[in-house]
């Protein structure tokens, strides 16, 4: 099995579970620029980065019997649930691909909303930018989202809290 399709199940093992593909796609984003070694190119999309091979390889990870896909029908819209099944963790156990512990970031990251993960990928997308900018570019590409100052606060500060660990 590739490489990169073994880290993303170092990650699911880390997880336990996964709710919502755009959370997915933020997670895995944010500890790619926190120097987790993960590989997907992404480009910046309209809920922010966004990477068409994460969503390959999560679809053949399933596809493999790896990954539990689970398609929850909510008001207006599907929810989908991801977990790692037994076999996957079979894999897992002849795998030697070995990733910086992560447990930590993604117990911080599941905490939060995905409209708060896709604030902090977005943050994290522009980082060649000066905070200055980078806010004002965030306040320009979402402004849909009516960030406010202390949105833009928290999520610096959550930032910094993810590189420590």
């Amino acid at each position: 099995m590739l490489p990169n399709h073994a880290k993303l199940m170092k990650f699911f093992l880390a997880s336990d579970e996964v709710v919502g593909r755009k959370k997915l796609q933020k997670m895995i984003y944010i500890l790619k620029q926190c120097d987790i070694p993960f590989e997907e190119k992404y480009e910046f999309h309209f809920y922010g980065p966004y990477s068409e091979e994460l969503t390959l390889r999560v679809q053949e990870l399933c596809n493999l019997g790896f990954l539990s896909e689970t398609k929850e029908k909510k008001s207006n819209y599907y929810q989908y649930r991801y977990q790692m099944t037994e076999q996957g963790e079979e894999f897992l156990n002849h795998s030697t691909v070995q990733i910086p512990a992560i447990e930590n970031m993604v117990g911080l990251m599941k905490k939060k909303s995905s409209r708060f993960l896709e604030l902090v990928s977005t943050m994290l997308y522009f980082d060649d930018l000066s905070k200055q900018e980078v806010e004002e570019k965030v306040q320009n590409v979402k402004k849909t989202q009516n960030y406010t100052d202390n949105d833009l606060q928290e999520a610096w500060g959550f930032i910094a809290e993810l590189k420590q660990s």
